[in-house]
């Protein structure tokens, strides 16, 4: 049986978060990014335990990359870097009220690194603005970029709640932050017009949700190897 995934390989894994069989190749390359593996995935555990030395090029890599771009956050604004990372992970293209699939029928796809980059520039120069005491809102430059902006922007309002008089000059250093992290990835991998958000796929890891009251603790973590 071919690999529903790839429709090539032979499919000889079974992959518990899909329930059906997928060929190796997919099982290592989607992992974590386009395949939610469950914690207790055989697989994943075996490549966790012993990552092959592309794996392990690719991590410090990885590493490196988030800890040049969080280097000097202080505890804020690590936290709200985080915040924001998590989001975007968990994106998806916007929906419009009352109108199943309205991103579909309006051709609205995933958002790609440069509208990550645009989006974090417009909102890093709004703060900046605002920090200075001027109101004036920056626009991007795309419309996947300012769709972004719309999304991102209850997130930004939720983080400012009981923070203190410097949240503008925390959000414009930590968004100015975001715009760099993803320049440098793309100096590094010009071929992959999603590379920045595929390393946050795998470095930021969401608990799993169950039916009882959210825990305390933050529902999602910064995974370094």
């Amino acid at each position: 049986m071919k690999c529903p995934l790839c429709g090539r390989q032979k499919a000889r894994r079974a992959c518990p978060a899909l329930g059906q069989q997928i060929c190796a190749v997919c099982c290592g390359t989607k992992r974590l990014t386009e395949i939610q593996c469950p914690a207790d995935c055989p697989y994943l555990a075996s490549a966790r335990e012993h990552p092959p030395a592309a794996t392990l090029r690719r991590q410090h890599r990885d590493v490196g990359l988030l800890v040049n771009v969080m280097r000097d956050l202080n505890t804020s604004q690590s936290e709200l870097f985080l915040q924001v990372l998590t989001f975007l992970t968990r994106h998806e293209p916007g929906e419009l009220p009352g109108v199943p699939n309205a991103a579909a029928a309006l051709g609205w796809e995933r958002i790609v690194d440069d509208d990550v980059a645009d989006a974090a520039s417009a909102l890093a120069a709004t703060f900046e603005t605002a920090s200075r005491g001027v109101i004036y809102e920056h626009r991007p430059s795309s419309r996947p970029a300012a769709r972004l902006v719309t999304e991102l922007k209850p997130v930004l309002a939720e983080a400012r709640k009981g923070a203190g008089s410097s949240f503008e000059r925390d959000a414009a250093v930590v968004l100015r932050r975001l715009e760099e992290g993803v320049r440098e990835m793309h100096a590094q991998d010009r071929t992959d017009p999603r590379a920045f958000l595929a390393l946050l796929g795998r470095m930021i890891t969401q608990a799993p949700a169950d039916d009882g009251p959210p825990p305390p603790a933050t529902p999602s973590r910064l995974i370094l190897p």
